[in-house]
C-alpha cells in the first residue's frame, strides 16, 4: 500500500475523546483507493469512447474529411440530424480525453516497477507497430496514412525519454539541463512524427516522473497540462487516489491487445459497413 495512504488511514482510525471521556464525532474525509488495474480498465473504456467518436461518428457517419470547414458548417446548419451526430462525436471524444493522463501515469508506474526495461520497451514497440494499420483503418478509413501515427508510438518515445531522465538523476545544474533537453527532444520527436497525443503525453510523463514523490504538485500540474483535452483534468482524481497496488493479477498483454483489436473492429465497421 502507498505509504502516504497508509499513514492517512492510520490517522483516521485514531479516536479522540472530549473532556468527559466520550469519543468525539469526527467528520470522516476519505478518498477511495484506486488500484492500477482499475485505472487500466477506466483508461481502456474511455479510450474506446474516443475511438468511437472519431471512427464511427466523425469518419463513418459524418465523413468530415470529405468537406471543407465552410462546407461542413453549412451542411450542419441545414441538417439537424447531422448536427446531432456531430454533438455525439464531440461528446465521445471529450470522454476519451480522460484516458490521456491515465496512460501517462501508468507508463511511469510501469517504468519504475519493471524488472526488464528492454522487454518493456520492445513489447510496447511491437504493439505500436502491430496497431498502426488498425489505427489508420479506423481513424482515416485507409490501410496506410502517414499523416498520423498511433498513440503507442507516443508511449515508446516517452519510455525512451524516461530512460534518459533516470540516467540524469544526479545533482547539478548540467543534469537538470539535460533532463529539460530530453523532454524538449521528446516533444519534438512526437511533433515531427505526428504521433497521437504526443505533446500532452510527453509533458505528463515528465511531470509524473520528475515529481513522483510530490503527489499534490504532480496532480495539479498534470491537470493544468491535460486541460488541452478539456475533460482530461478530471482524471486527476484517480491519480490522487492511487494506492500503489496492482489490484487483480491480470495478464498485461490483455490491455496491450485491447488497443489494436478495438481499432481493427472499428476500422472494419467504418471501412466495410458504413
Amino acid at each position: 500500500m502507498r505509504k502516504d495512504y497508509q499513514d492517512y488511514q492510520e490517522q483516521e482510525e485514531q479516536v479522540e475523546y472530549d473532556r468527559y471521556g466520550n469519543p468525539k464525532k469526527k467528520r470522516r474525509r476519505r478518498y477511495i483507493p484506486v488500484t492500477a488495474a482499475k485505472m487500466k480498465v477506466f483508461g481502456c473504456v474511455t479510450m474506446l469512447c474516443y475511438s468511437i467518436g472519431v471512427a464511427v461518428f466523425q469518419n463513418g457517419l459524418l465523413r468530415m474529411d470529405n468537406y471543407t470547414t465552410t462546407e461542413l458548417s453549412d451542411l450542419l446548419a441545414n441538417d439537424s440530424d447531422l448536427m446531432t451526430l456531430a454533438g455525439w462525436a464531440s461528446a465521445f471524444q471529450m470522454i476519451g480525453g480522460l484516458a490521456v493522463p491515465i496512460f501517462a501515469f501508468l507508463l511511469v508506474e510501469g517504468f519504475r516497477r519493471t524488472s526488464s526495461y528492454r522487454n518493456y520497451f520492445l513489447s510496447l514497440l511491437g504493439f505500436a507497430v502491430l496497431s498502426e494499420v488498425p489505427y489508420d483503418l479506423a481513424m482515416s478509413d485507409s490501410f496506410w496514412d502517414p499523416s498520423s501515427q498511433n498513440a503507442l508510438f507516443s508511449m515508446v518515445i516517452c519510455l525512451a525519454m524516461l530512460y534518459g531522465l533516470r540516467m540524469m538523476e544526479k545533482k547539478g545544474f548540467q543534469y537538470r539541463l539535460m533532463q529539460i533537453l530530453l523532454v524538449i527532444a521528446g516533444v519534438l520527436w512526437c511533433e515531427l512524427l505526428n504521433l497521437a497525443f504526443g505533446l500532452c503525453e510527453v509533458l505528463l510523463v515528465a511531470v509524473y516522473y520528475l515529481l513522483y514523490d510530490r503527489r499534490g504538485v504532480k496532480v495539479l500540474l498534470g491537470c493544468a497540462i491535460s486541460i488541452m483535452y478539456v475533460t482530461a483534468p478530471f482524471s486527476g482524481y484517480l491519480i490522487w487516489g492511487y494506492d500503489g497496488q496492482q489490484g487483480w493479477h491480470e495478464n498485461k498483454y490483455v490491455f496491450y491487445l485491447f488497443y489494436p483489436v478495438h481499432l481493427l473492429i472499428l476500422g472494419f465497421v467504418v471501412h466495410f459497413l458504413l
